[in-house]
């Protein structure tokens, strides 16, 4: 097959060995597809076909399986190339959404398999996707509010039975953004509401605020699933210094088995995630409730491979491979049904 990802530059990767994309490119190549990356800004339309200026990676002979390797000795060359040529598009680009880039997409969106679907993509970009999960008793999902209204929030956390809520922009990523505020320290909370709400990231003025969970401070769990189903996860544990976990935040990674609650989470979701097109996912949670749902570049796949000493890469490479032959199955068998018709 052929398959391009749509990413961050190519050049610009500076950790390679713990890049989950750069996984997937390898076992990709190792397998003999054709490969092309190409960034959000690469994309272009010619004569009303929508094409990118694709960075082509070269076919290897020998494919190095250590990932800092690979990525130091393969090749790449330039070329701008239709998209709908391609058989799959990954899309691994960096938050936050750009919605130009979906309306690049929308044209070839019925002649290429895309992971994540666009669709899906529009309507999980930010943390208010977790609302679509039918949890009016909060079994599984925080309390959570989202407001741009200041006077009520300052309400909110002064009814709260909580000391203790996660304040966080509604587009943040990486953890940017995400602190800690107690009622012992409101004298703050005006100045700190006024911050967010006029500088939230991405642009919006919307703000979350999120009941503390009792075990937070001891990290979250990144679970992966792959086509709703978990395949992978791992325990995030804070750095002495900060209060989250997100390795890009200085956390921590050790090994996590799924609980029985947190396996019935993921039941629960998953059906979900795959209508809306949702095939790849990293879900964050803290004492078996849902707190964040990833849908653009989901990572901790190098991790978890060095954990486990597994490589879970090759589960979503097969998926990809399977929903290719499945399209040309159905393409097929189209073809020939429209010739007998044709002929009679």
């Amino acid at each position: 097959m052929n398959i391009c990802f749509l990413m961050y530059p190519w050049e610009d990767i500076k950790n390679p060995e713990n890049d989950s994309t750069v996984s997937f490119i390898n076992e990709c190549v190792k397998r003999g597809h054709g490969v092309a990356t190409c960034t959000p800004a690469n994309l272009t339309i010619r004569n009303s076909i929508t094409s990118a200026f694709c960075t082509i990676i070269e076919r290897m002979d020998n494919v190095p399986a250590n990932l800092k390797s690979f990525h130091k000795k393969a090749t790449t060359r330039e070329e701008m190339l239709p998209l709908a040529g391609f058989d799959v598009l990954f899309m691994r680009a960096e938050p936050p959404l750009d919605p130009l880039m979906l309306n690049f997409l929308d044209s070839v969106k019925d002649d290429v398999f895309i992971m994540n679907s666009i669709n899906g993509m529009r309507v999980a970009n930010n943390k208010l996707y977790t609302a679509v999960f039918d949890d009016p008793n909060n079994d599984i999902i925080p309390v959570t509010h989202v407001s741009k209204n200041k006077e009520y929030l300052i309400k909110t956390i002064e009814e709260s039975n909580s000391d203790k809520m996660i304040l966080k922009p509604l587009n943040g990523f990486g953890g940017s953004g995400v602190i800690l505020i107690e009622k012992s320290a409101m004298g703050n909370i005006n100045s700190l509401l006024d911050f967010y709400l006029q500088n939230a990231i991405g642009g919006s003025d919307y703000v979350i605020l999120q009941e503390y969970i009792k075990g937070a401070e001891k990290g979250d769990v990144r679970v992966l699933l792959l086509n709703g189903r978990p395949i992978g996860s791992m325990r995030r544990i804070p750095g002495e210094k900060d209060h989250r976990s997100n390795v890009s935040a200085g956390g921590s990674i050790e090994k996590h088995k799924l609980t029985a609650n947190e396996k019935l989470l993921c039941e629960r979701i998953g059906p979900k995630l795959v209508e809306d097109g949702l095939y790849f996912v990293g879900i964050d949670l803290i004492s078996e409730k849902l707190v964040e749902v990833n849908v653009m570049s989901p990572g901790g796949i190098t991790y978890m491979n060095k954990a486990y000493k597994i490589k879970l890469q090759e589960k979503v490479i097969d998926f990809l491979e399977g929903k290719v032959m499945e399209m040309n199955a159905n393409f097929n068998r189209r073809t020939l049904l429209r010739k007998r018709v044709d002929e009679a």
